[in-house]
């Protein structure tokens, strides 16, 4: 309980019992903000450097995540889903690169849970998957990072209006 209270995913109130935090837009922000700059100059650097039996394990991930799409498991697709951009980080060659990418997204990856099961969405998310895998099997660091940074961009724009029709699951501003 102490270690889910220092990373903000549990509050404990003396007395009264211990609850499952609030969102944090702050914090979804910051995270994605962070996730973001790693993933950036990550595909960068995979898209250089892609062997063939790179590109084809994210082939077959993407294969997996198109099967999960059709047969509308939602959370088999998020773990896909997962393992797509551990697999990029993996390739960058940096040991710990996943593990600080998945610190940072701590907060948001709970939220992004939300948001897959809107109607769509987890086959929106696939495109964007292919998009990147297809900028990296072409070797084309720019069109990685524009395909990244497109596909990330999204879930902002996905959480504000869960934050507004759902102020209950958010801490409220100061």
């Amino acid at each position: 309980m102490a270690r889910l209270a220092a990373e903000g995913l549990v509050d404990v109130v003396p007395q009264a019992g211990t609850f499952v935090a609030r969102f944090s837009m702050d914090e979804i922000r910051e995270g994605a903000f962070l996730r973001e700059a790693i993933e950036l100059h990550a595909v960068g650097l995979v898209a250089a450097t892609i062997t063939d039996e790179q590109v084809q394990l994210l082939r077959r991930n993407l294969s997996h995540q198109a099967a999960l799409v059709e047969s509308g498991d939602i959370p088999g697709f998020y773990q896909a889903d997962a393992a797509l951009h551990e697999l990029i980080l993996s390739f960058t060659g940096f040991r710990r690169l996943a593990q600080v990418a998945e610190t940072a997204w701590l907060h948001v990856n709970r939220a992004r849970q939300m948001i897959l099961p809107v109607p769509g969405r987890v086959g929106q998310t696939l495109d964007e998957h292919r998009a990147i895998v297809a900028a990296l099997e072409a070797r084309d660091p720019a069109a990685a990072r524009e395909a990244t940074q497109a596909h990330l961009g999204q879930l902002i724009r996905y959480l504000e209006p869960l934050e507004r029709d759902r102020p209950d699951l958010f801490e409220k501003q100061k």
